[in-house]
């Protein structure tokens, strides 16, 4: 597999971010893939999910949010966060302008692509992938992080895990459900906010990770078709 290629995301007004591009022969389509709130883009999760894709033909482009870059520990506030966002996907159109082109991310990037797709569609974009969706904090079960969703016109993917503690599936059904035929609900059983299965299930982690990345691959490949 070809390694990942090192790339510069320049932001109007802000210092400029790094990215990773990572593209199979022959892409089908190109997803701009955002980091969780705790490690940044070269984290192995990252790191496999993004060679999960390319072995399935789809082609990331992964970058770091502006705090991650400057090491700090603290998130972005959302006007930041969300011009990241949109740097980033205006860089994987630049890269990739024949390709129908997604954006999405883990847990916070997930949120924060979609806060971004709401407020103001976000060019190009044909639809959205969350990896583990934070519904609400730990122990703070809530649906308020998900009244924005509604203004989000694209197709949505919600790849979940059933012992997510971000994401209680009795608050995350109804919010998926209401959304209608935007948005999909693919569950890992067993799994947790990062995709971790007990051993007692019998299954890995990686297993997991890899239906996750097909059903990924699978969706975005129906949606582009026209």
């Amino acid at each position: 597999m070809t390694d990942a290629q090192n790339v510069t995301i320049p932001i109007p007004g802000s210092p400029e971010i790094s990215g990773l591009w990572l593209a199979p022969a022959k892409p089908l389509a190109c997803l701009v893939l955002a980091h969780g709130a705790g490690a940044g883009m070269a984290h192995k999760s990252m790191t496999a999910t993004a060679e999960g894709f390319a072995e399935r033909g789809i082609a990331t482009l992964r970058y770091q949010f502006p705090y991650m870059e400057r090491g700090s520990k603290r998130p972005d506030s959302p006007p930041v966060a969300h011009a990241a966002v949109r740097a980033a996907v205006a860089e994987a159109a630049r890269r990739a302008s024949k390709l129908p082109l997604f954006a999405g991310g883990r847990s916070f990037g997930g949120r924060m692509t979609s806060q971004a797709q709401a407020i103001a569609p976000l060019p190009g974009i044909r639809g959205l992938v969350f990896f583990a969706f934070p519904l609400h904090p730990a122990g703070k079960p809530a649906d308020t992080r998900a009244a924005h969703l509604a203004d989000v016109a694209v197709p949505m993917l919600f790849l979940q895990g059933t012992n997510d503690a971000l994401a209680e599936m009795d608050l995350l059904r109804p919010v998926v459900a209401g959304l209608g035929t935007r948005a999909t609900l693919t569950l890992a059983e067993s799994a947790d906010h990062s995709f971790h299965v007990p051993a007692k299930t019998g299954r890995k982690d990686a297993e997991v990770l890899a239906e996750l990345l097909a059903a990924a691959a699978a969706w975005m490949t129906r949606v582009s078709k026209p």
